[in-house]
């Protein structure tokens, strides 16, 4: 049972009618409107999230103008308010008119009872839901780095990290699966150093054939090799002052560790064919999704340039390990493709947040971009569903979305916990919360529980 019942405007000049909708819809705070202006500053002051709306209003109750006029209004200022219109049989043409207005829904008089109340009830939930959503989709992430959005424990703890090591020099290497960000947390390093303001070089290292690898890291002199018409400056050398981030440093054969290993040794390089030893200032940040310890150990990835590679470690967690983040991520996912592609999505349905929090997303964050883009593309309703990103329908883990609901669960779930801890003794349970007795008291009332639970 909900501790606020729904808040409802009804616009209705017919007394009989407004009887039989107070009946019907005895569990919602309702109020009544009779005429457009009445209507509209009921609206202002109650903000409801429903409005059921008679088109036939006076003065002029035998035409649908005045009910369209006032739709128009309450839309123009109503956020997420569904709007239930109400005609008469004749009027079929005047409800598929207000719905192409904006209205959620309409049915036909004689008022069916079972139906409007599944229609508000509906319209509630979309409300509610949409509310969320937008709440959402306006948050400004939590996150100690500016440009990351995340919220999760997990990921706060890598971020405040990445806060620390930024202003030094150390070599960091970031670990973790495909898709995960890690070239993102590179940047936020890049940035959040000294060197911020100068070069930036990313080299992935498993998409170069190593008979380009050298060329590519080193640079070469015009006439150094077949097809070598000028000479090149290579990654290191152009990030000189920077950061230069070797994604992927699992993939490099073992000939270009050698020489990584000489280069980070003494910061000098020497161009393909060249003679003269050139000093870089570099920082170093590597990344890779392999398990560099099972490449040592089968000699495929050399231990002094691990060492030299590792002198701070971060292992990012895949995103199905970072709580809440993948909703959060969604909705900002969702606002950038709005407005890459001009849509003007509302959200996720009930559907698609349920699948989002379920799914196992083994491609990170790169796989949950990939199918908001889809979803924003594919949508034909104001939100997007599971089906438009093509994932499975899902339940929503321990129940609904219901902030109240989720509160009372978790606050349920840490007093039982007390009460276990403490065999029932109600002051040491209290002080375990950190509240008061009388606190307790009015908790254990308020969520159901006795001493014995």
């Amino acid at each position: 049972m909900k501790d606020n019942k729904l808040s409802l405007l009804l616009v209705e000049d017919d007394e009989g009618l407004i009887r039989q909708f107070r009946w019907a819809l005895s569990d919602a705070d309702m109020v009544v409107a009779s005429n457009r202006e009445d209507a509209l500053a009921e609206f202002r002051r109650v903000r409801p999230p429903v409005v059921i709306l008679d088109l036939g209003l006076p003065p002029e109750p035998e035409s649908v103008r005045e009910g369209l006029l006032t739709l128009e209004a309450i839309l123009a200022h109503g956020g997420d308010t569904k709007v239930i219109v109400a005609t008469g049989q004749e009027n079929h043409e005047a409800a598929l008119r207000a719905v192409a207005l904006g209205a959620y829904d309409f049915y036909q008089k004689p008022v069916d009872v079972d139906l409007l109340r599944h229609m508000v009830e509906r319209a509630s939930r979309l409300a509610d839901l949409e509310t969320e959503n937008r709440r959402l989709m306006d948050l400004t992430p939590q996150s100690p780095v500016d440009g990351i959005v995340a919220s999760s424990p997990q990921m706060t703890r890598v971020l405040r990290t990445i806060e620390k090591i930024a202003p030094t020099d150390v070599a960091v290497l970031l670990l973790g699966e495909s898709g995960t960000g890690k070239e993102v947390l590179a940047h936020a390093v890049h940035r959040l150093s000294p060197r911020g303001k100068k070069p930036f070089v990313a080299i992935n290292c498993a998409a170069i054939p190593e008979t380009l690898l050298e060329s590519e890291l080193f640079g070469h002199e015009k006439g150094a090799f077949t097809g070598a018409i000028k000479q090149t400056i290579g990654k290191i050398e152009s990030a000189h002052g920077g950061t230069l981030f070797l994604d992927e440093i699992g993939d490099v054969p073992m000939p270009m560790q050698v020489k990584l290993l000489r280069f980070l040794q003494d910061q000098v390089v020497e161009r393909i064919g060249g003679h003269r030893p050139i000093q870089v200032d570099v920082r170093i940040v590597c990344a890779t999704n392999q398990n560099l310890d099972d490449l040592m150990s089968t000699g495929r990835f050399r231990e002094d340039l691990y060492y030299r590679l590792n002198e701070v470690r971060m292992t990012i967690p895949p995103l199905r390990e970072r709580e809440g983040d993948p909703i959060l991520l969604a909705t900002y996912f969702l606002k950038k493709f709005n407005a890459q592609f001009a849509r003007k999505l509302k959200g996720f349905g009930s559907d698609a947040l349920a699948a989002i929090a379920v799914h196992p997303w083994r491609g990170n964050v790169r796989e949950l971009e990939n199918r908001v883009k889809r979803g924003v593309v594919m949508a034909d309703g104001m939100a997007i569903s599971a089906a438009d990103l093509e994932l499975a329908p899902a339940e929503l883990p321990n129940g609904s979305l219901d902030l109240r609901e989720a509160r009372a669960r978790a606050e349920r779930g840490v007093v039982q916990m007390a009460l276990a801890q403490t065999n029932g003794n109600l002051s040491r349970a209290s002080k375990l919360l950190g509240i008061s007795r009388p606190t307790l008291y009015g908790l254990l009332e308020g969520l159901g529980l006795d001493v014995a639970s």
